[in-house]
């Protein structure tokens, strides 16, 4: 068993992805631009934020004002604070595994402690909140995995990544970890040496293996 386990955030631990996505929508929509909230969430899976607003703007010619990531996140916290529920049967797999564990995300820290802590799993992780926006580092970007695991002061080897997203595997993968694919949406994976899942239930038994 790894004695250390890294866990991406978005769609892995919370269920945010389609929450975040309404909010970008209504974010748009002072702009005149109706975006579809489910074709955002399949479009941008684990993408940076700013690549997004710049895909956004360029395909819409429009140019977003200086305070609109700023507008965005408070419309995403108010959605999360009345509506973000944790992945379904993930407290009881972090429950059953043992090992010291982490969140490595790709959203910013106080996101990351605000879903956590609205979803009851703060608990879990103490002070193992690590965010590309602290690091400087994005998925597939190995980086982001291998400062959290050095942080911990654990070796790439003992360490596993549980991820939903094809960017998150990739990333765990190049760092050398054993890497778990949360793929809630069955989507296609033939990337050598991941092991896919497509429920929480399923973990703890795959990472005791």
């Amino acid at each position: 068993m790894s004695k250390c386990l890294l866990f991406d955030n978005d769609g892995t631990l919370v269920d945010s992805e389609h929450l975040s996505s309404i909010g970008l929508a209504i974010a748009f929509e002072n702009y005149g631009i109706k975006l579809d909230a489910d074709e955002l969430v399949i479009r941008f899976r684990g993408w940076k934020l700013a690549s997004i607003l710049s895909l956004l703007e360029e395909e819409n010619n429009i140019k977003l004002k200086s305070n609109f990531v700023a507008a965005y996140r408070d419309i995403v916290t108010k959605l999360f604070t009345r509506e973000l529920k944790p992945v379904e049967g993930v407290v009881d797999a972090l429950e059953a595994l043992d090992g010291e564990k982490a969140v490595v995300s790709s959203g910013p820290l106080q996101k990351i402690k605000h879903s956590l802590d609205i979803c009851g799993l703060s608990k879990y992780f103490g002070n193992n909140l690590f965010s590309s926006y602290e690091v400087g580092m994005w998925k597939p970007d190995p980086g982001i995995y291998l400062h959290a695991a050095k942080s911990m002061g654990y070796h790439p080897e003992n360490c596993s990544v549980i991820d939903d997203r094809p960017v998150g595997v990739k990333a765990g993968i190049e760092a050398g970890m054993k890497t778990f694919f949360f793929n809630r949406f069955n989507e296609e994976s033939n990337t050598i040496g991941v092991v896919s899942f497509q429920a929480m239930r399923e973990l703890p038994k795959l990472i005791g293996n």
